[in-house]
């Protein structure tokens, strides 16, 4: 359900920019997606199909993934987060909740827990392309 949650949002605000542009129908929208969210993308892809009307009927998604990068505030180490190395519990806490990483990991070279998220965290609407 998650992911139709972010396809409503998508889509409301895909339309509302659109109509604030003056276009008369949307041919692409860039989404990018942070790995954070982890968004089971055929699910997020089949909601944007099944919601999109009007303006959008006609439109394209593409879809990006930004994968998640941390640096430890303690050693300055930087790496990427790797779902793998976590329980379903966790996984599925971040799911739904994706400030919870801090609970769950760790920087792997000093184990501090304080790190920042240099990028993969959001969506967001990267570009709308359509016709005036």
């Amino acid at each position: 359900m998650h992911e139709w949650a972010l396809a409503e949002a998508v889509i409301s605000s895909a339309t509302q920019i659109a109509e604030k542009e003056g276009l008369k129908a949307v041919k692409e929208v860039k989404i990018r997606i942070g790995e954070l969210q982890q968004v089971e993308l055929d699910i997020f892809e089949f909601a944007l199909s099944q919601l999109k009307t009007g303006i959008l009927q006609e439109a394209r998604f593409v879809i990006e993934t930004v994968r998640a990068r941390f640096r430890c505030r303690v050693c300055s180490y930087e790496w990427f987060f790797e779902r793998n190395r976590l329980t379903g519990d966790s996984a599925e806490a971040i799911h739904f909740i994706p400030e919870a990483i801090y609970a769950f990991i760790k920087c792997p070279r000093c184990n501090s827990p304080d790190f920042e998220v240099q990028e993969g965290r959001g969506i967001w609407l990267e570009s709308i392309i359509g016709v005036r």
